[in-house]
């Protein structure tokens, strides 16, 4: 018996009527999911890159809305955990941008008329994520009337008060004080005064609120992994099509480079210059 059959003594070989790690995963669907429409050599890299940022994205959304849930019953400490994976997963999909960029101008324009009009523009989850965290552009809901269910579940998003307007009403709470609402998150990101001296309260007596202290800390780790990922969003596609209009119709990276200056939670990072 060879030494990798005596390590493997014992494990099970039969799989015709259990359930396999591949069966647990669903991988044939997932393995069969990719479609390249043309002969280009990267089209796969391209698919496969956008594919496994929608399930990252898909897990952020599970992380988010359950931390919210938790949020609203007043118990942060889970929450922490969540906000903390969320934040890494953007560090994940942060890191795969790096292997996109292997990607030169050359190759992608090989099969970029295969793509017709689609865009990552168009994910449905990419804007779940921003609608949970406070950037309600619901003029964008109309990019995704012909999907029911997607509609369905922005729509819903919109009906609930975001994660950060949640932050917001546990630490009125919390420091007693009256309820604040969150600033219109649709174009106008100044920091609204009342809610960034809510958060300066916190800020200057941390040992006091200190729960409060740290949801403060794991939205602004969270932001900054998020606004990583826009700003190499930004140089992946400058450096793949320069200032060639996006497939969706967008600007491109004119429009990427205006998202830069969108805050999340202005009021969190506006309150350290207030220290």
């Amino acid at each position: 018996m060879s030494d990798f059959e005596k390590a493997a003594d014992g494990a099970k070989m039969d799989f015709a009527k259990d359930m396999s790690y591949g069966d647990y995963l669903g991988l044939d669907a997932i393995l069969s999911a990719q479609h390249p429409l043309s002969d280009a050599h990267d089209e796969m890299l391209f698919i496969i890159q956008h594919q496994t940022s929608e399930l990252w994205m898909r897990l952020a959304i599970h992380e988010l809305q359950a931390a919210r849930g938790v949020m609203l019953q007043n118990d942060l400490q889970p929450a922490f955990k969540m906000l903390s994976r969320v934040a890494r997963i953007f560090e994940q999909l942060n890191n795969a941008w790096d292997v996109l960029r292997t990607m030169t101008p050359s190759e992608y324009t090989a099969f970029r008329p295969s793509l017709g009009n689609s865009s990552g523009f168009q994910s449905h989850q990419y804007r779940l994520v921003e609608y949970l965290l406070g950037n309600r552009n619901e003029a964008l809901m109309k990019l995704h009337k012909h999907k029911a269910a997607a509609y369905d579940a922005l729509s819903a998003e919109l009906a609930q008060p975001s994660l950060y307007q949640v932050a917001i009403d546990v630490t009125c709470k919390r420091l007693e004080v009256a309820p604040l609402a969150g600033q219109p998150r649709e174009g106008d990101w100044q920091a609204d005064p009342a809610i960034q001296d809510l958060w300066q309260k916190v800020y200057e007596n941390p040992n006091t609120h200190w729960e409060l202290y740290e949801l403060a800390e794991k939205l602004v780790d969270l932001e900054d992994y998020f606004r990583r990922w826009r700003f190499n969003h930004v140089t992946t596609v400058e450096r793949i099509i320069g200032f060639k209009r996006g497939t969706g119709g967008t600007s491109g990276v004119a429009y990427l480079r205006k998202m830069l200056e969108v805050e999340l939670f202005p009021e969190l990072w506006n309150v350290r210059g207030a220290l």
